[in-house]
């Protein structure tokens, strides 16, 4: 048996609960991996409170993005052996001493690269490359972040800046320094945000990356010069509705080698606020469903 984390029903923390499952049999295209490292991330606890997936068998262990070992290579996999270090966006549930990985979606984890770095880039990290990928700013253009704080946020400031871009991003009034330090000018979100985005960017924003959507979203959008660069990774029909796209994910494991390479470079660093033992999991979900996180949490199995 392996142990997990997981949820016998949708909705709130009261449904999550470890729970024992026999070890996972890889299938065709897949791996076993004995898991190092999971992320931890808002859409874990948007799947147990059934806004998203709905559709996976109970009970479901939580959990997107993990790094491990390769244990068990599946039917027709080439290129992973066992004992090889791989991460990736899961199969099976992340938080887990044991999980599958497809290997089409997975990458080689570098030896100069931690199994907690790694196990940040799936989701996160991946996510804000494709983003700003999609975006297509050039160097010197001003690229606006909605709740820049968060992890998709953290790295795409980043990537960003490493791509030669002015960046803006919303933030509260206590995370002011975070953003600085992030190499960003943080716009207080709010009533009159365009007002205030106005002051640092007088001529309006050539990017907007939305990470918070709703109403936010479009008393931002009015700062934005093209429409057309607008890409939301929350709220597709508000961005749709404003002329912009919901972003468009690669999946691949050419993105995550590509980010692996940029942190061993010491060109994008995850920012983890946080690890946690496999057993104190509810208590970092919990933290991250606050929306108060910097950064990233990491479950670390050791």
């Amino acid at each position: 048996m392996s142990k997990a984390f997981g949820f016998v029903a949708y909705g709130g923390p009261e449904n999550q609960e470890f729970l024992d499952r026999p070890i996972p049999s890889p299938g065709p295209g897949q791996l076993l991996i004995a898991v190092r490292a999971a992320g931890v991330n808002p859409v874990d606890w948007k799947i147990r409170q059934g806004y998203l997936a709905t559709g996976r068998p109970l009970p479901a262990v939580l959990g997107c993005e993990v790094s491990g070992v390769v244990e068990v290579v599946g039917q027709g996999v080439e290129g992973f052996s066992a004992g090889d270090e791989v991460f990736g966006p899961t199969v099976a549930g992340g938080y887990a001493e044991h999980t599958l990985l497809d290997a089409a979606t997975c990458a080689h984890k570098r030896p100069d690269v931690s199994f907690t770095q790694a196990a940040t880039l799936p989701v996160a990290a991946a996510t804000a490359y494709d983003a700003v990928q999609q975006l297509d700013l050039g160097s010197g253009r001003t690229l606006l972040i909605l709740g820049i704080a968060g992890g998709v946020g953290t790295a795409a400031a980043q990537l960003a800046k490493g791509h030669g871009l002015t960046v803006l991003g919303t933030a509260g009034d206590g995370n002011q320094a975070y953003v600085e330090s992030l190499g960003a000018t943080r716009i207080r979100y709010g009533a009159g945000v365009a007002d205030r985005i106005r002051a640092v960017a007088p001529d309006g924003v050539d990017g907007l990356l939305d990470l918070v959507g709703g109403d936010d979203l479009r008393a931002a959008a009015v700062t934005l010069n093209d429409p057309a660069k607008l890409v939301s990774t929350v709220d597709p029909a508000t961005a749709a509705e404003l002329g912009g796209a919901f972003v468009r994910r690669s999946g691949g494991a050419d993105t995550l080698e590509a980010l692996a390479k940029l942190v061993a470079f010491d060109a994008l660093d995850p920012h983890i606020a946080a690890t946690y033992t496999l057993e104190h999991a509810a208590h970092a979900l919990s933290e991250v469903e606050s929306g108060h996180v910097r950064g990233k949490l990491v479950l670390d199995l050791g």
